[in-house]
Parts: structure tokens; sequence; C-alpha cells
């Protein structure tokens, strides 16, 4: 089998993984705080022996091992989430917040602290806490936040909650000191990886009320990006037939006694 099929069956494999992160972005262009994922690729290229020696080195000047054949086999380096910012959308809500800034909501969930750019909460009618529109606890600088039934509720730009003129808690807006460190787990959380990095105060956030962050995906770029990978994919597939006709026709044309 030629080298060629191999080439182009990686490249065919990666341009599916990343049709698939294209689809699921687009799948979420309306979610609120919603952050696209992205791909990033590393350098495959075969190389010999030789191509590591120092050029100036008197050694080079013999041939020692075969000359460099350099030939590309695509790989995918790492998936990672892109965290800026998208725009803010006017709801007029009360409970409906978002941040400006690089910060994050603080959860808490029945697996252990999680994160969220989704500021979307309601007053859960049983116990009267703030919540996410899956039920988890949004918390404050005392724990769960607990909204009174009753009231007038205005929160200002550092996240103080007022409730009839009187201060009832503060929204919890932290970050972290490696951003990387965050990974998606589903239902728009981030768990941080501890072992990478710590919760740090967020620095230069505001909190704006009645508002929420839409996804930060591009629906035209990622369409786009969605056309081209289509028709990476198919060039790939036209490089694998190619290839086995090539096969095909040295084992039944050049292999045969005439």
């Amino acid at each position: 089998m030629q080298k060629a099929m191999y080439s182009a069956l990686f490249g065919a494999l990666t341009q599916e993984f990343r049709l698939n992160t294209i689809a699921n972005n687009l799948a979420n262009v309306n979610t609120t705080g919603f952050k696209k994922d992205k791909l990033a690729f590393v350098d495959v290229f075969t190389r010999f022996a030789s191509d590591y020696l120092d050029p100036n080195d008197t050694v080079k000047k013999r041939i020692l091992w075969p000359e460099a054949k350099v030939m590309s086999e695509t790989r995918l380096s790492r998936e990672y989430v892109d965290l800026s910012p998208g725009p803010l959308k006017l709801t007029g809500n009360s409970l409906d917040f978002a941040i400006e800034g690089e910060g994050f909501f603080k959860i808490q969930t029945p697996d252990g602290i999680r994160y969220t750019r989704d500021g979307s909460f309601k007053r859960d009618p049983e116990t009267g806490n703030l919540v996410t529109s899956h039920g988890n606890l949004v918390l404050g600088e005392n724990g769960p936040i607990e909204i009174p039934e009753k009231g007038v509720i205005t929160v200002n730009e550092h996240g103080e909650i007022v409730v009839n003129g009187d201060i009832v808690d503060k929204l919890a807006v932290v970050s972290v000191s490696n951003i990387k460190a965050l990974k998606k787990i589903g239902n728009n959380l981030f768990l941080l990886d501890r072992n990478k990095a710590q919760e740090v105060p967020a620095k230069d956030v505001f909190v704006k009320q009645g508002y929420l962050e839409t996804s930060n995906v591009q629906a035209v770029e990622e369409m786009v990006n969605m056309i081209e990978t289509l028709r990476a994919f198919e060039a790939m597939q036209k490089t694998m037939q190619s290839s086995k006709e090539q096969d095909d026709k040295v084992i039944l044309q050049v292999g045969s006694i005439r």
C-alpha cells in the first residue's frame, strides 16, 4: 500500500473530527454563554536521523543515512475552548446576569464546585435559593444565595444583591490562575483542574443585571469552516481512491506475465 493512502486516511479522520467540532459549535449558536471549541495541529513531518545533525558538522558532508524525504501526516495536537466573550443581550429579567471581563459565576453542583458564564438564573420556589436553569445552586460570598419571595431585586456592577434596599449577599464572581485548566463538562459548566490552576479573585469585572451573554460562535464563520472541511474530506477520499487504483494497476497489470 502506498504512503499516500495512509496520509490521506489520517487527513480524512482529522477532517471528520473537525467537522464534528464545527457541528457542535453551530448547534449551540443560540446557547447562552456557550464557548466554541477550536482545534490545534502539530508538526508531524517524517524525518530521518540525518536531519538532526548540525549543518556545520563535517560529518554532514558524508551521507550516512538516506537523504530526507519529508512527507506530511496530519495530526491533531489538542482541542481547546475559545473563552472570548460573546455579545450581551438585553432581557430585562431581574435574575439574568452577564459578566463583563474575565470571570465566572461560581456554582455548587452535586459533584462539587463548577464555573459558568451562563447567568440565566431563577429562584427555587421550594428553598428560595438562587439556582441555575439546571437547578444547581448559585454561590455568593456567604454560600448559597437566598432570595426573598417578594421585593424589588437589584444587583449593582460589583455583584451585590440588594432586596428592598438591604444587601442580602454578593455574587461570587471568580477567575482562575490558568484559564487553560478549565474543562467543559456539559450544561454550560466548567471544571477546574486544581493540579494545574487555582481559583483567584476576579479583577476588572462587572456584573450587568437584566442581560445575558450570548454564544461567541459566529454562524457565518463556522459555515465557511464546514464547507472548507467537507471539501478537504472529499479531496482525501479522492486521494485514497487514486492510490487504490494505482495499487490495483500494479498488481493486475505490471505483475502479470504475458
